[in-house]
Formats: C-alpha cells, sequence, structure tokens
C-alpha cells in the first residue's frame, strides 16, 4: 500500500476525520495562546515581565496539569473530564482579561494563566487513545496514524501563531485571546460529541496502579526520561533562531527560519508514516533518537539565513517520527487502565525541559552567542539517545500488571 492510501485509508475510517479535526481546534490554543497572551499583557499592562509571568504560569499549569488530567480520563471517562476542563479552560481566559482590564493586581493574572494551563483540555492523550478502535482491527495502519496526528501537533505550532499575528493585525491581541478560548471550547464539545469519545469507558483496572499510575511502567519511564532532554534541545533552537537572524540584520525573518523547521518535521512525519519499517519499534525508536542529535550540527556551519533554511532541514526533520514512534511504544508499554496518563506524561517531559533549553539558551546566548545554543541542543539531543540505549531493554517489555 502506498504512503498516500495508507493516509486515504486512515481518513476514510468513520469518525476519524471529524475527531481529527476535532481535535486540532481544540488544542489550537497551544500555538495560539502564548503570543496572544503576552501582545495583550504587553499593551494592556505596559510590561513584557507580568505577559511573561502569565505565559510562564500557563506553561507550568499545563505541564502539570496534563498528566493529572489524563489519569481523570482513564477513571472516569473522556466526557466526563474534557468538557468540564474545557469550560474552566475558557473561563480563565475570560476573566483574564476582566481582571486585567479591572487593572487587578498581577498575581491575580498569573492566576488565571496557571489554572488556564491546568485545565487545557487533554485532547491529544484522548485521541491517541481512541486510534486501536478507530481502526477497526487494521493493525497495519497504527504507525501510520501515530504519524498522521504528529504532523497534525507540528501544524498546529506553525499555524497557531500565524492566525494570532492575523488576528492581532486584523482586530487586537484580546481578540486572539477570545478566539482561542472559542477554540478550545469548540473543539472539545466537537470531539466528545463523537460516539468513540462519547462511548469510550475506563478499563476495569484504571484506578489499580497506585500513586505513580502510567510511571509503574520501565517502559513509559524510558520514553519519559528521554523525551526531557529532546525538549530541551527544541527550546534551545527555538531561542537560538531568532538570535541567529538577528546577528545577521534580519530579526524579523526568524519566523521564517522557525517555520522551515516545523515545515521539516511537517514532511519527516509524512514519510515515516507512509511505510512500514523494518525492525522492532523499539530499535526504530532508538535509531530516530541517535540520529536526532546529528540533524542539528550541520545549522552550525550557516554564513546566512538561506543557508540557515537549508541547513535547518536536518533537525526538523526527525522530530515528527520521533514523537509517532514514541506514542505508539507508549501504546504497547502502558499498563492496562492507564493509557491515557501514559501518553501525558512525555509531553510534560517535553515542556519542561523546553522550559529549561530557553532559559539555558538565552543565557548562552548573552555569555557566548548562537553557536553555542545548536552545541546544547545538541549536546541534550544525545543525552536522550544515550538515555534510551541505556534502557532499551525495557521498550520490549510487556506492560506492568496492576497490584492484585
Amino acid at each position: 500500500m502506498s504512503g498516500r492510501a495508507r493516509y486515504f485509508a486512515i481518513l476514510r475510517m468513520p469518525h476519524v476525520a471529524p475527531l481529527l479535526l476535532a481535535s486540532m481546534l481544540a488544542r489550537l490554543p497551544y500555538g495560539l495562546y502564548a503570543l496572544a497572551a503576552i501582545l495583550y499583557l504587553a499593551e494592556a499592562r505596559g510590561s513584557y515581565a507580568v505577559a511573561g509571568l502569565v505565559d510562564g504560569a500557563f506553561a507550568i499549569g499545563a505541564a502539570v496539569g496534563t498528566p493529572w488530567q489524563s489519569r481523570l480520563i482513564d477513571r472516569h471517562g473522556q466526557r466526563r473530564v474534557l468538557l468540564p476542563a474545557a469550560l474552566l479552560d475558557a473561563l480563565a481566559t475570560v476573566l483574564l482579561i476582566v481582571l486585567t482590564e479591572a487593572d487587578a493586581p498581577t498575581v491575580a493574572l498569573v492566576a488565571c494563566g496557571l489554572v488556564g494551563g491546568l485545565a487545557i483540555p487533554g485532547i491529544g492523550g484522548a485521541l491517541r487513545t481512541l486510534w486501536p478502535r478507530l481502526l477497526q482491527g487494521r493493525d497495519d495502519l497504527i504507525a501510520t496514524a501515530f504519524a498522521l496526528d504528529s504532523v497534525a501537533v507540528e501544524l498546529l505550532f506553525t499555524a497557531g501563531p500565524l492566525l494570532a499575528a492575523i488576528i492581532i493585525t486584523v482586530a487586537s491581541p484580546m481578540a486572539a485571546l477570545v478566539v482561542s478560548a472559542a477554540c478550545s471550547l469548540v473543539g472539545t464539545v466537537m470531539f466528545v460529541a463523537r460516539p468513540p469519545s462519547r462511548d469510550w469507558r475506563p478499563h476495569a483496572e484504571s484506578g489499580s496502579h497506585g500513586p505513580l499510575g502510567a510511571l509503574r511502567s520501565a517502559g513509559v519511564r524510558t520514553v519519559v526520561f528521554s523525551s526531557l532532554p529532546v525538549g530541551f534541545c527544541f527550546g534551545a533552537v527555538e531561542i537560538s533562531l531568532p538570535a541567529f537572524a538577528e546577528q545577521h540584520g534580519a530579526r524579523e525573518l526568524a519566523g521564517v527560519l522557525l517555520a522551515t523547521w516545523s515545515v521539516a518535521s511537517v514532511a519527516g512525519g509524512l514519510a515515516y508514516g507512509a511505510r512500514t519499517w523494518p525492525g522492532s519499534l523499539g530499535s526504530i525508536y532508538l535509531w530516530l533518537s541517535i540520529l536526532l542529535p546529528l540533524g542539528y550540527l550541520p545549522a552550525l556551519l550557516s554564513p546566512s539565513i538561506p543557508a540557515m533554511a537549508l541547513l535547518i532541514l536536518p533537525a526538523g526533520l526527525l522530530i515528527a517520527p520521533l514523537g509517532a514512534a514514541g506514542n505508539e511504544l507508549i501504546a504497547r508499554v502502558a499498563p492496562a487502565g492507564v493509557v491515557t496518563e501514559a501518553y501525558a506524561w512525555p509531553v510534560t517531559a517535553i515542556l519542561v525541559g523546553f522550559a529549561a533549553g530557553t532559559a539555558v539558551g538565552g543565557a548562552l546566548i548573552e555569555v557566548s552567542d548562537w553557536h553555542a545554543c545548536f552545541v546544547a541542543a545538541a549536546v541534550a539531543a544525545a543525552i536522550g539517545a544515550v538515555v534510551v540505549y541505556r534502557y532499551r531493554g525495557t521498550l520490549a517489555r510487556p506492560p506492568v500488571a496492576a497490584p492484585v
């Protein structure tokens, strides 16, 4: 079966296209909220410091809230958790606007950002949990489905800031924030209204894995701990590309470089899902982890912005494939009853690593230049590969059984 036929076969399955579109709408705030909130608060309060605090609180909330919310989904079902979360997330955004306009203290605005992050609906894990049921026994399409989901996430992080910029230009930053809240709420309602999500029921073993939950599985822990340095790598590059563009006298082209990086990831994800790869899934994940840091080395030779636009391509090609393989591995090694939570932990690890990468990367740029940032990114990604290699045996083990 050709790559195109694989993707069409998935999208033709009952409920797949509506669920995928609803999930993309619900997850759009991941790429939309940050720029909208920062520009709105910087304009309304005249302070990027306040804007940074609120956006940072939102990111922390999302990192903490994603596994917590996913554990609730495993125990109580998708609709009973996702819908209240979406309502709370939208309310937090509206309250942020109201309090900002009322000149409320900064701590109140930070609290709104934190609550919004905690409550942002965990649609990604919910969708991934549904893939085996949606594909109706077509195990040959599972890898392609996870690749499709990884590509969708990359498109969201590319389209989100672009949409925010358009809304801000046409209307205002406040309007972009309102659109962000509306997307989260409407997308979630559309998602949980579909029969596969509405009818999804918790596994009999949900709630039986103790405080560690999904982290009781050694395989899940391997994917999570290897994702942390990879997130650092992404954060370091995210801040180094604007520094590179500024050093070459074209700061406004930083967005083009970031978009090129994301487009390469989309292309890599589509190529990965278009065929069946030889070897075990664990070995595929290991090879992708080993190749990832090597993809960032060519960028160190970039003498100009056009050159960087080409040399950054290898760095992006493996992002979506690595995410797709990691998610497919999670499905295999996660304990029964905590699969949704298991999908959430690598997301949290990447978010935490990303925050550290931007912080350390910014400091490296101050004391050195963008080259040091890229070196740090490659080293961090290499550490992730070492973790996968050291604990590769856990990726072939069956999931841990629930206590009896």
